[in-house]
């Protein structure tokens, strides 16, 4: 029997339940992959409810240094549940830290799915050429990729640098009149974990190109890394000049 697992992490959750059925137990309300998963829900995961997870009697919970907060992790841990805390910032830890997380939650062979992905991102060709962008992340106040991130790893990997990637701050507030001024050839816009749309988003940059893509393929890692270079360069692509 696998063990009895919480995850507080969406695409760890996607992970882990298609590579080991019937190990996860509970999961936050942000997990919304794989479809029609049927687990109880725990909260947010900013702020889920520790009741919640300690009446699962989980065996092990899943965690992320970015995602969720360590004063979380660390009463569930005062009340004797091993807490697993992963770290990923860039595509190669990614890959790393999913194979940590499927073999701790009972996996006994390799998913095939992180294979794949790891084929897809090993043997992606070099870009033909590099584009500058900001990456808002939020607005209200306008926030944007800054240094030693995840998504910026995949967005360089695909030819795309956003500007602020020398920033002191993973996650900075920048005014959008600085934002404008940076002139990038490229604004990408995701649709989470703020969602920008068509409608809410591209209004604020006149004048600059902008992008609309899947938040689920730039900031997720899981089996959406083996369709996310092809999804994330084709809505790159498709941005009128």
């Amino acid at each position: 029997m696998p063990p009895r697992v919480v995850s507080l992490v969406p695409s760890l959750t996607e992970a882990i339940a298609v590579s080991v059925p019937g190990a996860l137990v509970g999961a936050t309300d942000w997990c919304t992959h794989p479809a029609g998963l049927d687990v109880t829900r725990v909260g947010g995961t900013k702020n889920p409810r520790p009741g919640s997870v300690l009446a699962l009697a989980p065996d092990l919970v899943i965690a992320n240094e970015e995602e969720n907060r360590e004063e979380d992790l660390a009463a569930l841990r005062e009340a004797g549940v091993e807490v697993l805390v992963t770290e990923v910032r860039d595509v190669p830890r990614a890959l790393r830290e999913l194979d940590r997380v499927v073999t701790a939650c009972g996996a006994r062979t390799r998913p095939r799915w992180l294979d794949e992905a790891e084929r897809t991102w090993t043997e992606l060709p070099p870009p033909g050429q590099r584009t500058t962008a900001v990456v808002p992340i939020w607005r209200r106040p306008w926030m944007v990729l800054g240094r030693d991130t995840f998504a910026g790893d995949v967005l360089a990997r695909l030819g795309v640098d956003h500007l602020y990637a020398g920033h002191p701050d993973r996650y900075p507030r920048i005014g959008l009149e600085e934002l404008r001024a940076a002139a990038p050839d490229l604004v990408v816009l995701p649709d989470e974990p703020y969602r920008f749309t068509p409608e809410d988003g591209p209004e604020a940059f006149p004048g600059l190109r902008c992008a609309l893509v899947s938040g689920r393929h730039l900031t997720w890692y899981g089996p959406s890394l083996t369709q996310a270079p092809r999804v994330l360069a084709e809505a790159l692509r498709g941005v009128p000049r």
